[in-house]
């Protein structure tokens, strides 16, 4: 049995190093430099690094100002919306504003504009189609987070979206590649817990990571219909009420049409009585 190797999603960060195993040889010496940084300032009683939150604070009531919301800032830099909200919010009785944060948390908070915030987004249809398939395999949505390696509750925001930022796209796709060769009974998953997701895939008629293997080309096109776990009958019932009231034909004229007898027809609307509203006999 082999086991999938993890590709970093890119190599200008220490997350290669860390997470992914990257040994190139600019990824080493990076991370040998943020080394011996960080036991210097532990040396000198400097760490963990921290600036003021005043700017931080200042730029965000700003954003606000703009119409931006907390939540879009957070999910523009990465963290959960508290991680923001402890900036502008006295969350705590007795406890203050925060009066500081780190330098890398500042310096992505401070670079952002209303223009950035809300640029640089993508359709998230392909992401929900990922995180939708591992579900109907088993995965609940808490654990498919801890895999994906973010918070377990991003999986159902990013569901809710309908669109994401292309970082989020990509590590849901990268991520999503791996955790389909897995099971998750063997990844800590109680049974329950697998046939609940199964149960939520399957009356959802989510697509399986088996049914979209031969369609990864198609995964992220947003006008592609996925026909999984539709019937015949159903889908003859959906072309029947089509041709009755978009081309004047009645039941039997579009039996004919389809290629199936008018009992098939009547069968079809009798299982599938959304479609014979409005339809005359």
């Amino acid at each position: 049995m082999t086991t999938a190797v993890r590709q970093p999603p890119h190599h200008n960060t220490l997350t290669c190093y860390t997470r992914y195993g990257c040994r190139l040889p600019e990824c080493v010496d990076r991370k040998n430099a943020w080394a011996r940084t960080r036991y210097q300032a532990i040396r000198e009683g400097a760490w963990p690094p921290r600036v003021d939150a005043a700017p931080v604070r200042e730029h965000i009531h700003h954003l606000v100002s703009e119409g931006v919301t907390l939540d879009a800032i957070a999910a523009s830099v990465g963290i959960e919306r508290d991680g923001i909200a402890d900036f502008t919010h006295q969350r705590r009785p007795g406890r203050g504003l925060r009066h500081s944060t780190n330098p890398q948390l500042a310096a992505r908070i401070l670079a952002l504009t209303p223009d950035t915030i809300t640029s640089g987004r993508v359709d998230a249809t392909g992401a929900h189609r990922r995180i939708q398939a591992l579900v109907a395999a088993g995965w609940p949505l808490l654990h498919i987070g801890i895999q994906f390696g973010m918070h377990k509750q991003r999986p159902e925001q990013i569901l809710r979206a309908q669109r994401i930022y292309t970082t989020t796209r990509q590590q849901v796709a990268d991520e999503y590649e791996r955790v389909r060769l897995l099971r998750p009974e063997r990844r800590g998953v109680p049974q329950c817990k697998i046939r609940q997701s199964r149960t939520r895939g399957q009356a959802n008629r989510w697509p399986t990571p088996s049914y979209w293997a031969d369609r990864m080309d198609v995964i992220d096109d947003p006008d592609f219909e996925p026909l999984y776990g539709v019937t015949k009958r159903e889908l003859i019932a959906q072309d029947a009420n089509e041709l009755i009231r978009f081309s004047g034909l009645n039941r039997a004229a579009a039996a004919e049409r389809l290629g199936v007898s008018k009992a098939y027809v009547e069968h079809a609307f009798r299982d599938h009585p959304e479609y014979a509203v409005g339809v005359a006999a």
